[in-house]
């Protein structure tokens, strides 16, 4: 067995109403006045409450920034981290998608006392110097993983995604709570969960740090996700089928913390940096065209055959090209078939962006190198190309 490292959140509690325990876990830390990051949606939804309460009845103080954005830019957490130093926090707490888990891994950072650290030093791999407040994050999408990974991702000043990559990120507490997913819309519930799938495709793929660990956890990952996606879209009050979204989720990420994700997440980034593409949206829109270009490596090939029957089962039993075809036709109908847009016109790109959007994709270096396939500016353009 070849060597590997593995690392990850050090606890998780999954269980349907879980987040109203967070208070005493950020009180079994030593909190007393914790920042709780979230947005203005999942607070008039109410999904925040039960952590709130939680959080109240455990005499933990509270200080609410909920003004989180998608994509988030580095101008807001810039502002976010401010308030939370203003406030005198001693801890973080996150209920949200994926942005606001991410800012408020970047707040448990560089809100410390004393921190002399700027974020512009921070973006790369292993750049974070010293620890963090206590955090604990509780997703409310199935999809990003970011509960259990040792990322953030900002979107920079020239609409650039960067990432912060340090285990310093990750957590102490993972909550999963299928409560917090119930009523989901199902064009988000699709998106986040083809963005898990994705994760644990790449995961499974990669060129480099690809490990018996993270494989069965992507295996596992697109089992559960593969065989719950069309349930919750079409019924978003499935709590087991909501429950198996979340499970799925978390362990793609952990797969993907561990084994890097690639081309499809390197194409990913520009659509969201430049037209504000949901993260889930842009990677199925690119998805099937990354497959299709990376079937003609060998290995590629022949992993795409390993784990295409996990996901679609009907393909099981049929020929090694069969499979490998239907994988990718698979993938072409499920996001049209879950009621997502399927082409990069739908999402208001022109022929006319692409070379933009290419140039943009290959500054995505740290991503490129664990594609299965090496990936060039004509090749990115050609990917684009077939997505439009």
């Amino acid at each position: 067995m070849k060597p590997f490292k593995f690392q990850t959140t050090s606890s998780i509690l999954s269980e349907v109403g879980s987040t109203e325990k967070i208070g005493q876990i950020m009180v079994d830390m030593g909190c007393k006045k914790i920042a709780f990051v979230t947005d203005k949606i999942i607070l008039d939804l109410g999904l925040a409450q039960a952590c709130l309460d939680g959080l109240k009845k455990a005499g933990v103080a509270v200080h609410i920034i909920d003004d989180i954005m998608p994509d988030p830019p580095e101008a807001m957490i810039r502002t976010a981290v401010a308030e939370a130093k203003k406030a005198g926090i001693d801890g973080v707490v996150s209920v949200g998608g994926g942005s606001s888990l991410d800012t408020a891994k970047l707040i448990s950072v560089l809100a410390q006392p004393g921190i002399t650290q700027d974020l512009d030093d921070m973006y790369g791999i292993g750049f974070i110097k010293g620890n963090r407040l206590p955090l604990v994050l509780a997703p409310t999408t199935a999809g990003t993983g970011s509960e259990v990974t040792p990322i953030a991702i900002v979107t920079t000043r020239t609409s650039e995604k960067k990432g912060v990559v340090s285990p310093v990120l990750l957590p102490d507490w993972a909550v999963l709570d299928a409560e917090l997913t119930v009523g989901l819309p199902a064009a988000v519930t699709a998106a986040t969960g083809i963005d898990a799938m994705v994760h644990a495709i790449e995961a499974y793929t990669t060129k480099h740090l690809k490990n018996i660990l993270s494989d069965t956890l992507a295996r596992q990952a697109l089992k559960l996700l593969g065989g719950a996606i069309r349930t919750v879209c079409k019924d978003g009050q499935n709590r087991e089928a909501r429950a198996d979204m979340l499970l799925g989720s978390m362990f793609a990420g952990m797969a993907f913390a561990n084994a890097p994700v690639a081309a499809v997440h390197a194409l990913a980034y520009p659509l969201g940096g430049h037209f504000h593409v949901p993260h889930g949206l842009s990677n199925a829109l690119v998805l099937p065209h990354v497959l299709e270009f990376n079937m003609a490596d060998e290995l590629g090939a022949a992993q795409y055959t390993e784990i295409a029957p996990i996901i679609f089962p009907e393909l099981a039993g049929k020929s090694n090209a069969d499979i490998q075809a239907g994988m990718i036709e698979g993938f072409k109908t499920l996001g049209p078939e879950l009621g997502m847009q399927s082409t990069l016109r739908d999402v208001g790109v022109s022929h006319n962006d692409l070379p933009m959007l290419a140039e943009d994709a290959m500054k995505q270096s740290r991503l490129l190198v664990n594609n299965p396939r090496e990936v060039t500016y004509d090749d990115a353009l050609a990917i684009y190309t077939a997505a439009l």
